[in-house]
């Protein structure tokens, strides 16, 4: 495998910055050579000077998001971490729904509008569904939104496509869930209509404005921000503040905190999980 030198590395950190908002320290030269080594290969090149120049001089944009979804992580699974969807099922959609009651008395489907920030290969939106049928059951008296948004072009995809290997699946579902809701194919297993109808998809790029996505009574952003900058971050959570209803939530994941990053919101503890709300009182 061609190695990057120092002077490429630094050049690709750079980008990298530019193109998804990822910061690498000097640590991750491994993980550039190898999530980038196979465009090396593919483009008949002899060095990541040459990729870059690549990258940066390619009109079409086609090379950048090769780039952006190699160097992406897309690690995640089926109800990852369990607590935060226990939280969503006993805590954050009873009270919203309880909310929205009182709120429209008089419509026929209460409104419930939920945002995975950083959706991968739709593991979590997918889990993010079943949870809301789960708990609702019949849902024709609601009126649902799930969307689920990624950098990645390819991680979009897959999700969209709701195919999963056995191995995807034997990463967090359950064998109720997966006869209820999953149809096997072979040695694949494809999300069911009735959630995959539930959910929608885009690509999005969590540094450019969000703001025309509209307005959401839960956001899950979980294990994100972890790789932006000081400044990227607090923007970050700003922007989602900015579109997320006054008694919505917001999940992040569970090795972050919002402490010192952004102060109009506070911390809401229920069993092992902590959430996010708006404080009343803004700062």
């Amino acid at each position: 495998m061609t190695s990057i030198t120092a002077e490429e590395y630094t050049v690709f950190v750079k980008l990298i910055r530019e193109m998804t908002g990822i910061v690498l320290d000097g640590s991750k030269t491994y993980l550039v050579e190898t999530r980038l080594a196979p465009l090396l290969a593919e483009l008949k090149l002899a060095t990541f000077s040459e990729l870059y120049y690549r990258i940066k001089n390619d009109p079409g944009g086609d090379l950048k998001r090769k780039a952006i979804d190699r160097i992406t992580t897309q690690e995640t699974s089926f109800f990852r971490d369990q607590a935060p969807f226990e939280m969503l099922k006993f805590k954050m959609l009873p009270d919203l729904v309880d909310a929205r009651r009182g709120q429209f008395p008089s419509l026929a489907r209460l409104p419930l509008r939920i945002w995975s920030a950083a959706c991968s290969t739709g593991q979590e939106i997918y889990s993010i569904a079943i949870a809301l049928k789960e708990v609702l059951g019949n849902l024709s008296g609601y009126s649902i939104r799930i969307l689920g948004t990624d950098i990645s072009d390819a991680a979009i995809a897959k999700a969209s496509y709701g195919v999963y290997s056995k191995f995807e699946i034997e990463r967090g579902m359950n064998e109720d869930y997966l006869r209820r809701y999953f149809e096997r194919r072979g040695g694949e297993f494809k999300i069911s209509d009735e959630i995959r109808s539930m959910v929608s998809f885009r690509k999005l790029n969590l540094h450019e404005d969000f703001g025309a996505l509209g307005r959401w009574d839960i956001v899950f952003c979980r294990n994100v921000a972890i790789y932006f900058g000081d400044e990227d971050k607090k923007s970050l959570f700003e922007r989602i503040d900015r579109v997320l209803e006054r008694d919505g939530c917001l999940v992040i994941g569970s090795t972050e905190s919002l402490l010192g990053v952004c102060p109009c919101f506070e911390a809401k503890r229920y069993l092992r999980s902590v959430f996010y709300q708006q404080k009343r009182e803004r700062p």
